[in-house]
Order: C-alpha cells, then sequence, then structure tokens
C-alpha cells in the first residue's frame, strides 16, 4: 500500500456487504465517509448491515438470547495492506491464524444495502452525530523507544510515563523530551520471549505507588508495587502483590489499571496454548482468563484486600475475579466521566471483540460476568453450543478479513485538542494499523469507522492516554505519537 500525507481515501470506498438478519429489515443508505452504523446496546438484534471501504470490519451486535444462534459476522473487500505479525508480545497470538478470515461459515459479500435497527437506551449526554467519522487526523511524533507498550499518565504529574517491553519505565514529557534517568529498571527480572515482557502499567490515585505487571523469566504473571519519589521508583521497595504461573508463553493479558473506585484491576489471559486447552476462561478457580480487582492494602497477613462485594467473595470461585471468560484481555480502561469499562479480548482465529461493562451494573453481591471464552469467539460458538450463565456479549466484534489480525483495545477520548472527537472509543488492530472509532449516539445507533490518519501504522501495540486526555498510539518499532487534528 502506498502512503502519503494527505488523508488516506482506498479504491474500495464504496464496498457494500449485507449479511443475515434476524430481525425486520428496512433500506438503509450513507453518504461516503459516513461511518458504519450499528443498533446500539448490548441486547440489540444480530444485524444485517451497510458497509463502505473506509470503515469496512466484519461486524455483529448480538442479544444473550442469540449470542449462540450460529450465524457469523461478516467481511467486505478492503484496502489491501502489506504488516504482518511477527509473533511477538502483545495483541498477536502467536497460536492464531492472522491470514484473512475464510474459514468455514463465512458469509460471502452481497450487493443489497439493507440495514435493521432496534431499541437502545442511550446515556442523557449522548452526541447526535459522530462528526469524527471521516474527518482528517495526523500522528504527531513524540519520542522512539525501545518497543514501548504501554503508557499512562501519573497523578500530579505533566509527564507521560512508558513501559518499554523489554523492562524499563521511562518518564518522558509531552513534548517528546525523554529523562536520562530510568523511573524503574525489571530488564534482568523479565524476558521477551513469545508474548512475555514487562506488559503494564499504572499509578495510585495519588501517584505515590507505582504498579507494574510484567512476567518474570519463568513466565509467571507477576504485579508488583513500587514506592515512587518524584522522577523514579525505590526499587528496593518491590512488594509483590500477585504471582500467576503461566502454562504457555502466549495470553499473557498484562493490562492493569487503577480504577474509578481506587482498586486495582488485573487482565489475564487464558494461559495459551490455542484454543484454551486446560479451559481456565470457564474456571472460576483460577484467576487466569479473568479480570480480578483487588485492594493493594495487606490485610490478613496477605498482600492485599479482598473488594466485600467481588462476586466469589463468599465462595464459588476465586475471590479475586471481577469478570472471567476471557480469552487474552489486550488493554482496558475505563471511561472517567461515566466510569464504564471498555475491553478488548483477543480472539483466537476469526472474530475480535469489544465488551463494555457499564459502570455500577457489577454491584455487590451480583454473580460474576462471564464473557463466554472457550465456549464462545465473540458471538460464534467456539467449545460449546451454549451461551454460559451470566454471560456478557460483546458491544461490537470482527473478523480476521484484509489481514486483520488481532485487537488492541484503547480509550474513549477525552481530551481538549480533538472535540469532534469526544467521547468516541478509540481502539485498533495490531497488524494492519488501523485506528478505529466507536460510539453510541442518542438516537441509539452506535457508529463505528475508522480514523483517517496521515500515515500507516507499524504493528498498533498500545495506545496511551495522557494526563491532559491526549491520545497516545505505541508502535511496536519504537514510536509513540499523539493523535491530533488535522
Amino acid at each position: 500500500m502506498t502512503h502519503s500525507t494527505a488523508p488516506i481515501l482506498y479504491a474500495s470506498a464504496w464496498s457494500v456487504l449485507m449479511i443475515d438478519s434476524i430481525s425486520q429489515q428496512i433500506d438503509g443508505s450513507q453518504q461516503a465517509g459516513a461511518g458504519l452504523r450499528i443498533p446500539a446496546r448490548r441486547v440489540a438484534l444480530r444485524t444485517s448491515l451497510l458497509m463502505f471501504g473506509l470503515a469496512s470490519l466484519g461486524v455483529a451486535c448480538a442479544s444473550p438470547d442469540e449470542s449462540t444462534s450460529g450465524a457469523t459476522t461478516s467481511t467486505v473487500q478492503a484496502a489491501p495492506t502489506d504488516s504482518q505479525t511477527d509473533g511477538g508480545a502483545g495483541p498477536a497470538d502467536t497460536d492464531a491464524d492472522t491470514t484473512t478470515g475464510t474459514g468455514e461459515g463465512d458469509p460471502e459479500p452481497g450487493a443489497d444495502d439493507e440495514t435493521t435497527t432496534s431499541e437502545s437506551t442511550p446515556t442523557d449526554d449522548a452526541p447526535t452525530s459522530a462528526d469524527w467519522v471521516g474527518q482528517a487526523y495526523a500522528l504527531e511524533p513524540v519520542v522512539d523507544l525501545d518497543e514501548p507498550i504501554a503508557l499512562v499518565e501519573r497523578p500530579g504529574s505533566t509527564d507521560l510515563w512508558i513501559a518499554e517491553r523489554s523492562g524499563r519505565v521511562r518518564r518522558v514529557s509531552t513534548d517528546g523530551e525523554a529523562a536520562d534517568e530510568v523511573v524503574l529498571d525489571l530488564t534482568d527480572s523479565t524476558t521477551t520471549d513469545g508474548e512475555r515482557g514487562l506488559l503494564g502499567l499504572a499509578f495510585s490515585t495519588d501517584g505515590g505507588l507505582l504498579y507494574v505487571s510484567y512476567t518474570d523469566t519463568d513466565g509467571a504473571s507477576i504485579v508488583a508495587e513500587y514506592a515512587m519519589g518524584d522522577t523514579s521508583a525505590a526499587a528496593d521497595s518491590a512488594r509483590v502483590l500477585l504471582d500467576v504461573a503461566q502454562p504457555f508463553p502466549n495470553h499473557n493479558g498484562g493490562q492493569i489499571a487503577v480504577g474509578p473506585d481506587g482498586l486495582l484491576y488485573i487482565g489475564l489471559g487464558d494461559g495459551g496454548g490455542g484454543g484454551d486447552p486446560e479451559r481456565n476462561g470457564q474456571n472460576a478457580d483460577t484467576l487466569l482468563g479473568s479480570i480480578v480487582r483487588i485492594d493493594p492494602t495487606p490485610s490478613g497477613g496477605e498482600e492485599y484486600t479482598i473488594p466485600a462485594d467481588n462476586p466469589f467473595f463468599s465462595g464459588g470461585g476465586a475471590p479475586e475475579i471481577f469478570l472471567f471468560g476471557l480469552r487474552n484481555p489486550w488493554r482496558f480502561s475505563f471511561d472517567e466521566p461515566s466510569g464504564d469499562l471498555w475491553i478488548a479480548d483477543v480472539g483466537q482465529n476469526l472474530i475480535e471483540e469489544i465488551t463494555v461493562i457499564p459502570s455500577g451494573t457489577r454491584s455487590a453481591g451480583s454473580a460474576a460476568g462471564n464473557l463466554g471464552w472457550p465456549i464462545l469467539e465473540g458471538n460464534d460458538p467456539f467449545d460449546g453450543d451454549q451461551a454460559p450463565d451470566n454471560h456478557i456479549p460483546p458491544l461490537f466484534t470482527y473478523q480476521h478479513a484484509d489481514n486483520r489480525c488481532s485487537v488492541t483495545g484503547g480509550y474513549v477520548y477525552r481530551g481538549p485538542s480533538i472535540q469532534n472527537l469526544t467521547g468516541a472509543y478509540t481502539f485498533g488492530d495490531f497488524c494492519t494499523g488501523e485506528i478505529f472509532g466507536l460510539q453510541e449516539l442518542a438516537s441509539g445507533e452506535v457508529i463505528v469507522g475508522n480514523l483517517v490518519v496521515d500515515r500507516q501504522v507499524d504493528q498498533l501495540i498500545s495506545f496511551g492516554a495522557g494526563p491532559d486526555g491526549e491520545l497516545y498510539v505505541l508502535e511496536a518499532g519504537g514510536q509513540v505519537s499523539r493523535l491530533t487534528g488535522q
């Protein structure tokens, strides 16, 4: 693919697709660049979709009742890309088929332009239009590092705090000036074999503690806490919170974040091996394949405290678990105004998924939410034929068409500089480097489309949000860039 500094326009911009629907069909049409319109809400029926080349994804929304119907998501012809995965750390799983999704059951592109609608309950302040679709954006270079893999803000600081997969945490000013000193050096404690390495970092709400997530030299997933000075962590203050053995070198997860409740959320993959051979995703007695929620305050001789409103606090599963049924959550984030939790879970060979957990829905005494893996991949059966109890279906899925291979989760944009992007969830694909936006409108529609950026992104390993809410894009090759309007 040839790229220039001008907005990218694909020759296939009028590619159209129709897939099976299970509800009333109505005629639909869109203008070029209008993005992909999906009936919103997690309980929307599986839909027929109209798509154009700039937003050509295989997509489905499903209700809990329809999530195991066997109907598939869909693909359309899109611009080719020469980006390929190298099997390194991050979202591109080494056991997954990263070629185009042409497996059994993939629907053929059609020529009809039909869509469906369904009921929705948007928030009171939901926008009435997605003005970001079709707009041109630029990636402003900030700094080059050694395989940057996570970027976070620190409360009370105007700097960017960036993890390098090899094991270093660095402090970088927003104008790209990298500090000479290293905040924390774990290079002797980790390895970059397979999908391993330093994978995530977060700060306590007062900025006084640094939490890191990495795999040790034996491959175990470690979450540790360090006391912070002004610009560096005290290496001798390390306190290991979690030490979870991993049976395989992939699907480590690694994302950590401090939630609006001040608790520490930790993402762990299913342990790897392809297809979850140990079925960890559906085993509530293991932390593998889950998002863990703990209070890092020591208690009762343990290094942390179990929140009393965790679903298994009183038994029935590992008390640390907040959600389970995940394959490899490669980045989750909280939308600060709403508190909603956005999760990107990497698929096996076909389907990538985005799931939203609205703030307040996982209240004290509620059953643990189950995202379905490995019974389901996205909305489709994988190793089972019936959705599990308390299943939470994805809001959005896409297939491995046109060299897409692995979702990279991002953030709901809340920065001051790109007003028309406010409230849109941004995410991307590791292999193609595409950056997408997803937004629910006041009408109940969910709009999904490409952010048209000024250059190709090479192996989109992660996103980050700076202290002012601006969005950063991290590439495995080393580039850290800030998303800006043109």
